[in-house]
């Protein structure tokens, strides 16, 4: 297939939305590659809680950025920005669309529209610093300084954001300007790639449904195995990639802090709340244009998304 080299196919949506089966299907028409954009699925050794594409999914279609690093390998917006754009070059000079999929707002930002990122060393023992300060008077205490020195980032990033709240503190610290101003400056930045954007929408109810049974058949499909064998490993629960959706609240479970049922419980409200966070992220990014899946139909909805790239394809 022969394209321009700059069209950047990108579909969006919450979790549990059904993005990785209408990725799949439409990159199977179109002779695609798939770009994942999720800060979990780049870990090794964590499968079941991040919702991977099966390995049969994996072989089907081309996939990248996943299974790329170790659970305690430190890796930034600014390192996903820099790898995804070589494989998106590269897969344009294959002459093969890449689509970028995904439900990490920053990830797909960083990508799309040529985030720029303070330009500075990092100051570990200023981040361990703030580490403290949050451990002992809680996220809502860096939540209160940011607001002293950057209001418009405070508006955006939430208390329980902790890496992004330090990120933004060690940056307005170091450098003596608001974070926001890095984000403007990035909005000023020309888009490198021809974007086609879809979002993938439900109704809030059946969201929240197909969450809450995503969440009993992980347990059932082993998702408890997996957070023993990743201790047993050597990685500390305090890891980053330990503290995302699920594996922190199964580290706490085999703690005896909670019961399985209080567990499934808490990872499912958890779940639901970052499906609303992550619908506040992309619905402020006009670019999009969404479809409801419940709605359409997920047949209808694959067709449509490919007639409206084959439709661009032949214009450019």
């Amino acid at each position: 297939m022969i394209m321009e080299k700059n069209i950047l196919l990108v579909i969006v949506g919450p979790t549990a939305v059904g993005k990785t089966e209408i990725a799949l299907d439409v990159a199977k028409k179109l002779d695609a590659e798939i770009i994942s954009a999720d800060s979990m699925q780049v870990y090794k050794y964590m499968d079941i809680g991040t919702a991977k594409p099966s390995a049969k999914e994996q072989s089907e279609v081309k996939h990248h950025l996943i299974d790329i690093i170790e659970p305690d390998e430190k890796f930034s917006v600014a390192d996903y920005q820099e790898i995804a754009k070589l494989k998106i070059a590269n897969i344009h000079s294959r002459e093969k669309l890449p689509i970028l999929t995904g439900g990490t707002g920053l990830y797909i930002n960083a990508v799309c529209y040529n985030y720029t990122f303070s330009d500075f060393e990092r100051d570990p023992e200023l981040i361990r610093e703030l580490h403290c300060l949050a451990e002992k008077h809680g996220n809502e205490y860096l939540h209160k300084k940011l607001l002293e020195l950057d209001e418009v980032s405070a508006e955006k990033i939430h208390p329980n954001n902790l890496r992004r709240l330090i990120r933004a503190l060690e940056v307005c610290i170091k450098t003596g300007k608001p974070f926001s101003y890095f984000e403007e400056k990035t909005k000023k930045q020309e888009v490198p790639y021809n974007l086609i954007m879809f979002g993938l929408t439900r109704p809030r109810d059946e969201l929240y449904e197909r969450i809450n049974t995503r969440v009993k058949l992980m347990i059932k499909s082993g998702l408890i195995t997996e957070v023993e064998k990743l201790l047993e490993m050597g990685y500390s629960k305090e890891l980053n990639s330990m503290q995302g959706l699920g594996y922190k609240q199964i580290v706490e479970y085999l703690e005896g802090k909670m019961t399985l049922t209080e567990t499934i419980d808490k990872i499912s409200r958890d779940t639901r709340r970052y499906a609303k966070r992550q619908y506040t992220w992309f619905l402020r990014d006009k670019n999009i244009r969404w479809f409801d899946v419940s709605k359409q139909g997920k047949k209808r909805t694959i067709e449509n998304i490919i007639k409206i790239v084959e439709g661009k394809l032949k214009t450019t």
